[in-house]
């Protein structure tokens, strides 16, 4: 160090005051620079801000902006469990339309416990995301519905928006699924390629996903003159180890002349071929399986999985403009027009019947 010069050191962070000072221009102004107001700034004015704050190692006080404005500029994400596919395509279709915005997801998972989906939605409330998107299938019954609903009017009251994706009877913004049409349609196709004999795994009773995909595709086999017996039906977790534990109760009982088990979700139906496979059986030969959802990993199995196709990512991406889109302010509204229709896709998993 030069004789005679000293080096001072910031001990504090610097303030949006030291920023304003530094820069030549008011407070409100370095303000509107730097938090992304509505309001145009000059350009000129706008630049020194911005050098300002670089100069001085400004960062903003993202939770005192928050409490301004009443929201901030993230995205709250709730899923039941972060490590299935289904789920992270949804997430991913979020991240993507709320970078398109310039909003920030943030994502904790409920496990499928309502209790905890309350406690999380309580606790992301005082963040104050300007979004919270609830992507969990709803419980039919939850006795905690009264307090969720009103834990979400309390935080639109604030200024946020919540949006349940799936079908939901709370009122707020709704992005319902074609879990039901989409399974009846598999129903159909199954029987198209020469089935008759049906079993299917689901999960629990009260899960309003499994209660309308089962519901669904009893109602397509029963357009096609088959049924699926009460004995051939068996309730698991809603996951991987579900499938492959509904599927080794389904083999020790004895399946008989079942055909074709359908599994409600994709990652049970993964599970289901295994349990297959160490009875000493091969998955697509010796019995047909097929799945729902179509993520990504089903295409890579060995047989490939006969799924129902969801537009898993463009699902997250409507939920994120339903959320945003102004004139959908009323109670309940849904997004009746968008574009979550589904496609059954036949792979090797069940090959038609030869008569």
């Amino acid at each position: 160090m030069a004789e005679g010069r000293t080096q001072t050191r910031r001990s504090t962070p610097a303030t949006l005051h030291d920023v304003a000072r530094e820069a030549g221009v008011s407070l409100a102004t370095a303000s509107r620079s730097l938090n992304g107001s509505a309001r145009k700034v000059n350009e000129e004015y706008r630049e020194r801000v911005l050098a300002a704050a670089a100069k001085l190692g400004y960062t903003p006080n993202l939770s005192a902006q928050a409490v301004a404005r009443g929201t901030s500029t993230t995205v709250a994400l709730l899923v039941a469990d972060i490590a299935d596919p289904y789920f992270s395509s949804i997430a991913a279709g979020v991240v993507g339309a709320a970078g398109d915005d310039r909003l920030i997801v943030t994502m904790a998972e409920t496990k499928r416990d309502a209790e905890r989906e309350l406690e999380l939605v309580r606790a992301m409330r005082g963040q104050r995301p300007r979004v919270m998107i609830l992507s969990g299938s709803r419980n039919i019954g939850d006795p905690n519905a009264a307090a969720l609903e009103a834990e979400l009017t309390a935080y639109e009251q604030t200024g946020g928006r919540a949006v349940f994706i799936s079908e939901s009877d709370l009122p707020f913004r709704t992005l319902p699924l074609a879990n039901r049409a989409g399974a009846r349609d598999l129903g159909v196709e199954l029987h198209a390629l020469g089935y008759r004999r049906f079993a299917a795994l689901t999960g629990p009773e009260t899960l309003r996903t499994a209660h309308d995909r089962i519901a669904g595709f009893s109602e397509g086999l029963a357009s096609s003159g088959a049924n699926l017996p009460d004995d051939r039906l068996v309730r698991s977790a809603f996951t991987r180890d579900g499938g492959y534990d509904g599927m080794r109760r389904l083999l020790e009982a004895g399946i008989g002349d079942t055909q074709v088990v359908f599994a409600l979700n994709d990652v049970m139906a993964m599970g289901a071929m295994s349990a297959i496979r160490d009875a000493g059986l091969e998955p697509g030969r010796d019995l047909a399986v097929a799945g729902f959802d179509d993520i990504p990993t089903v295409r890579d199995v060995t047989p490939r999985l006969t799924s129902v196709r969801m537009p898993l990512e463009r699902i997250g991406e409507q939920a994120l403009r339903l959320a945003l889109d102004d004139a959908a302010d009323a109670a309940s509204a849904r997004a009746a027009s968008a574009d979550v229709s589904t496609e059954v896709v036949i792979r090797e998993s069940t090959p038609r019947v030869e008569a």
